[in-house]
Parts: structure tokens; sequence; C-alpha cells
């Protein structure tokens, strides 16, 4: 049972989907908080009632965010213990949360974090592209110009790019991509954990060719960006190199046979077909 004289602030990773992905950490503490700080009350009720717990909750998001942390801490300095959660996943990861956990912290109350689902992390460890590194910038601007400027400024980044998208932008992101960041290799992750879950590669063009012919996009999207590979110091560069040689150099590095003709017909101002016929000659 939770003790403690100051209160603690709980913060509580819920399932992104699936409700079986929620530690028993996770249930426990949700089960012995005085109180539930969440998104949105109707979402929140409905994974308590699938465990059966019954606690008061508070509505806290970024429209009330700046007027509930006063009122969050007082009862957190009254000895009261709160959990803190969000709509799905890890809360303050592109959720609200932050203005609490940092004033909470900078009046001495004690944030215990309790880990679990993540976005984020579910769907780069499925997504085949390189994990050794990776930059997460939440949701991509809604804006065209602001999007552009956020990829152009990770265009030389060495990491595995991840965004979150909305469905209803998700195809003019893609274009954005193809256009900032070329032919890529990229992974789009779709409802994560649910019935519907689903899995895209690709480079952006191609992804971007797929999901326009069908009839809606639902679902939140995760869209990681595979790294800007660095090219050898003395290696010639690919536009400059004979047509065949560059053709071999990017199947060498694992570029798909299509890929490998689309780049370059890009790079060299032809068409397929040009560069098809070019690697044909005898």
């Amino acid at each position: 049972m939770i003790v403690s004289v100051s209160g603690t602030l709980y913060v509580v990773a819920t399932p992104i989907g699936n409700l079986e992905d929620i530690t028993t950490r996770a249930v426990r503490t949700l089960r012995e908080v005085d109180r539930i700080a969440c998104e949105d009350t109707r979402h929140t009720r409905k994974l308590l009632d699938h465990y059966g717990i019954s606690k008061p909750l508070v509505s806290y998001h970024e429209h009330n965010e700046q007027a509930r942390v006063e009122e969050l801490l007082a009862e957190l300095a009254a000895g009261r213990n709160i959990a803190l959660v969000s709509d799905a996943g890890t809360p303050l990861i592109a959720d609200p949360g932050y203005r609490l956990v940092a004033q909470a912290r900078a009046q001495g109350i004690t944030v215990c974090p309790i880990p679990g689902p993540s976005a984020v992390l579910t769907a780069l460890s499925a997504s085949g592209l390189p994990t050794d590194a990776f930059y997460f910038g939440g949701f991509l601007p809604a804006k065209k110009t602001q999007r552009r400027k956020v990829l152009e400024e990770m265009k030389d980044s060495p990491a595995t790019l991840v965004f979150y998208e909305a469905p209803h932008r998700i195809l003019e992101a893609l274009d954005d991509v193809a256009e900032v960041l070329g032919p890529r290799r990229i992974a789009l992750a779709r409802e994560l954990t649910k019935i519907h879950e689903e899995f895209l590669t690709g480079d952006p063009a191609e992804l971007r060719e797929a999901l326009a012919k069908r009839a809606s996009i639902k679902g939140e999207i995760t869209l990681m960006i595979g790294k800007a590979e660095a090219p050898a110091a003395d290696a010639t560069p690919i536009e400059a190199a004979p047509i065949q040689a560059a053709y071999d150099k990017l199947l060498a590095a694992g570029v798909p046979r299509m890929e490998a003709m689309k780049t370059l017909a890009r790079e060299r101002g032809l068409s397929k077909r040009e560069v098809y016929q070019k690697l044909n000659e005898r």
C-alpha cells in the first residue's frame, strides 16, 4: 500500500491500444492513489473499468494545464498521492504534464515514474530501421513551410528520425520528406497494438502512392525516417560516376534495384526508362 507523508506524483504509462499492455505495478498504483489526473476522463474511465478500478478523476490537458497545476500541487503538498496519465502511452512524451512535473520537482515533491508503453519505442523496435541512435521530434508542424524547415534542419542527422503525424496530413508530410530528404528508407507504423496494426516500409514516394489509393487513412501514425548515410571521403559522387558503376554502388549499399534506378534518374535528369536502357547497353 502507498504511504507518503508529503504526497507523491506518479507518472503512469498506460496502453497505447491493447488494454493488456499495462504493468502490474501501474495497475496497483492506479488502485492506490487518491486521485488520477488524465487528458480525457471518458477515455481513462474505460481503462479503469476494465481493471475494476474506481478513483476520482480530474481532467488535465493542454487547454487547462496551467490552471490545473496549482490545484494538483496543493493536493500533493497536503499529502495526497496523484497519478498522472495520458490518453495513451507515457505521459509528457508529446503529451501534457511538463508544467506539473517541473513545478513538483521545484517544490521538492516526489515524482515517481511508472514505466510502460511508448509509441516511439514500440514503433522503432519493429521498424527494421537502425536504432543505435534516434531523434524524436514529436508531431511534425501542420504548416508546410514549418514542416519543411524542421526536415531541412535534420537532413544531415546521423540518427533515425521519428515523428508523430495525423492521418489527414500524412500524404503532405510524405511529399515533403521526399522533396527535402530524398528517397531514404522509411517505416510508417499505424494503429500500434490494435487489431488493425500496420507497418509499411519503402521510400517516401512508394508509401505516399500506397496510402493515396485508400478510401481513407485512420489512426495515429508514427513516421520513422532512415538516417543520412555519410559518403566515404574518397568516394566518387554517384552523379559523377559512370552510370553502371553508380548503379552497382547503390546495389552494394543495399538499395533495392528499382529504387537505385529511380535515384540515378533523379540525380542525372533522366527518365527511369533511359536509365534502364543505358544499363543494358552493350
